[in-house]
């Protein structure tokens, strides 16, 4: 059976305004990340940027648009403006922000009655509201019809709260396709015009994707079941992610939106790389994107055959300088056209997805975590050590290993890192990057203390005396 896109993906909410009214901001908070610009100047978000929803227990994709200004001489904000407004019709809900210092306009009040036409839900967030009393807020934008929610961005007043009533019915993390299905979802990535859909077909033994040797043939994700000796896959062929200053067509635009919940969606992520173009920073982009998402990556150089001995070499510099967050993923060098080295990936698809859905008793990994500290223990902190003082399984695809101990907030990354390589070289996993989460366990006797004795309260009368002599 096919699996089914739009149902199955991750929904997205369209974050929607005039500019500088704290939409990446939100963006950057519903994220957790910084990947949006912000600054205190109107319009310094000009393009849509996609990320992946980490507040509440939904499943869903934000959207940051640039400011909506109506209609406007300046060609450029227009064009913002119209792209704004095409990705409210790409998501599954809109929240439109207003400055609650500034109160209600009427650029607010044209802006709304012109996103109420569109049949997508549409929610109010009444921003930079610290300090001020919800309900009175509210209560001045509530002639837009609106479902209002009086929230702080920069702060995350009511942020959390706002997003549990806008995602309440929505895809829960619990509800999402099963991670344990035997049929293996494989997203294929890459850049446009490197070869996807033929890889796509090479794979299928048939000419079901429309191929041309021009960027931009394949505008959505599709995805086909395939079944070889045996096994169930779902290819799941993507759109082309280019730079966006090569974008001009509003619906490749959100090509990237489609492509990210692929790869969400998938076990394993098969990145096409074109061995002829070299190693390029979107390649790196998408790359990103996968670890990210957890994922396990397979990668495919893809146009090796008939390729100069002194190019194929740069390559593979270029790959050993520039992909070293991704060790872990092994690299084929394959064509797509002719069909060498295709045959090879669904072995490394399969010990990847083995891999990503390993299951490891605590045991274990306890023992695992012994041996790390006793080659590389974790720095001081303030003078103090940080205990680090058993580890058990947390989660699969991608395998997450949760270390207990004290003052585990103040690991560095780069420990976190030298740990999460260690556990994935120890059980020898390949393809899929390993996650490590730290948990601390709170002290009981934290803010109590025992009262002093009538004698104890003598002798340190007689200190503080001594000391102030």
């Amino acid at each position: 059976m096919a699996l089914d896109i739009s149902r199955d993906a991750k929904p997205a909410l369209a974050l929607l305004g005039r500019p500088n009214v704290g939409k990446s901001t939100l963006f950057n908070r519903l994220t957790r990340t910084r990947d949006a610009l912000v600054a205190d100047i109107p319009g310094v978000t000009r393009d849509i940027k996609v990320g992946i929803g980490k507040v509440g227990h939904a499943a869903f994709l934000v959207v940051d648009t640039g400011g909506i200004t109506g209609e406007s001489s300046d060609l450029l904000a227009n064009k913002v403006s119209q792209q704004a407004l095409q990705a409210l019709e790409e998501c599954a809900a809109g929240l439109l922000l207003i400055d609650g210092r500034a109160g209600l306009t009427p650029a607010d009040r044209e802006l709304a009655q012109q996103l109420r036409k569109n049949s997508t839900p549409l929610y109010l967030a009444v921003n930079k509201t610290e300090g001020f009393d919800a309900e009175s807020v509210c209560a001045e934008f509530s002639e837009l019809g609106l479902l209002p929610f009086a929230i702080s961005s920069a702060h995350g007043t009511g942020v959390a709260s706002m997003i549990e009533n806008i995602t309440a019915g929505w895809l829960q993390e619990s509800d999402l396709p099963d991670p344990h299905d035997q049929s293996i979802r494989v997203a294929i990535c890459g850049r446009p015009n490197v070869g996807k859909s033929t890889l796509t077909n090479r794979m299928l033994g048939e000419q079901r994707m429309i191929t041309a040797d021009m960027p931009g043939t394949t505008h959505d994700s599709v995805a086909i079941p395939m079944t070889r000796q045996g096994r169930d896959y779902t290819l799941i062929d993507t759109a082309g992610l280019r730079r966006k200053s090569r974008v001009t067509d509003v619906i490749e635009k959100f090509s990237a939106i489609k492509a990210l919940q692929a790869i969400d969606l998938a076990h394993v992520v098969l990145v096409v790389l074109d061995a002829r173009e070299g190693l390029s920073e979107q390649d790196l982009t998408v790359l990103g994107s996968v670890v990210e998402c957890g994922r396990s990556l397979v990668i495919a150089v893809n146009k090796w055959d008939g390729l100069a001995p002194e190019l194929r070499d740069e390559m593979r510099r270029q790959l050993d300088r520039r992909l070293e967050f991704v060790d872990f993923a092994k690299t084929h060098y394959i064509s797509a056209l002719h069909g060498t080295g295709v045959g090879d990936l669904f072995e490394t698809i399969d010990a990847a997805w083995q891999s990503a859905h390993v299951d490891v008793p605590t045991k274990v990994l306890t023992d695992l975590l012994e041996r790390a500290l006793e080659r590389h223990s974790p720095p001081l902190v303030r003078g103090r050590r940080i205990k680090l003082r058993y580890a058990h399984f947390g989660g699969k695809n991608p395998p997450t290993i949760v270390i207990h101990g004290t003052q585990t907030d103040e690991v560095p990354e780069s420990y976190r890192r030298y740990l999460a390589n260690f556990f994935r070289q120890s059980l020898k996993l390949v393809g899929t990057p390993v996650r490590v989460e730290f948990k601390f366990g709170e002290n009981p006797f934290e803010g109590r203390r025992n009262p002093l004795t009538k004698r104890q309260v003598q002798k340190r009368r007689r200190l503080l005396r001594h000391i102030k002599g």
